[in-house]
């Protein structure tokens, strides 16, 4: 199955949420595959440009693919992709997204992630957003709710996004990234109980060295059985 995975934000911790999904996945005997179509921010190594939350999905899936298979546009300043591919003489559009899937390895995952970059409403330049792909691919979208002050906001209006680009909201992951979050329970249930979308899963603020796997297998279930 293949689900698209957002956020609310950028820093609200899609790559370690994805990672773990993926890592749960591969622990309960299932192929897994993540993606990173769009990455800024990336390193200059031997092998060219590469950037960290690709490298963090492809060490978590199973699957293994090159590097450009697994980020096809990896741009180098950690800004606005689409400013920073102007810059670049480069474009992206739909078209070429599209193009750079890996369809038959996507095919033949038990759970394939496609992580975006930012939040939903993401310009890819020209006039377009990442959601124009999204919706043309049809995935149905996770949601990662960062949670901190004005996460509420946030999510509110990105699961109403979503949903106005006639696509469906498969779940959403609290994850804590303030560990000093006032009110995180009223927070979580306030969330709860407006988002209309399955809470799959709630990720503790975690240190650097630590990964999301062991929160995120009953939601590698929930996702995989649900169609």
């Amino acid at each position: 199955m293949i689900f698209f995975v957002t956020g609310t934000d950028t820093e609200v911790g899609k790559t370690r949420v994805s990672a773990g999904l993926l890592a749960a996945a591969r622990q309960q005997g299932m192929s897994s595959l993540g993606l990173k179509p769009i990455a800024a921010g990336c390193e200059l190594t031997r092998d060219g440009w590469h950037n960290e939350d690709a490298l963090a999905l492809m060490a978590a899936s199973s699957l293994k693919l090159n590097y450009a298979e697994v980020n096809p546009i990896a741009l180098q300043p950690p800004i606005a992709p689409h400013i920073a591919a102007a810059e670049a003489g480069e474009s992206i559009t739909v078209e070429r997204l599209r193009a750079a899937m890996p369809r038959a390895a996507m095919a033949d995952a038990g759970l394939c992630l496609v992580e975006g970059a930012g939040g939903w409403r993401l310009p890819i330049g020209a006039g377009g957003t990442l959601p124009d792909w999204v919706s043309q691919e049809g995935w149905p979208v996770i949601l990662v709710v960062g949670m901190k002050l004005g996460c509420l906001n946030h999510a509110l209006l990105t699961a109403e996004a979503i949903r106005a680009d006639g696509l469906t909201l498969a779940g959403w992951i609290a994850n804590r990234v303030d560990p000093d979050m006032s009110r995180y329970q009223d927070n979580l249930a306030t969330l709860q109980s407006m988002l209309a979308a399955p809470l799959l899963a709630e990720v503790p603020y975690l240190g650097s060295d630590e990964t999301a796997c062991d929160h995120l297998a009953q939601a590698v279930k929930t996702l995989t059985t649900s169609g």
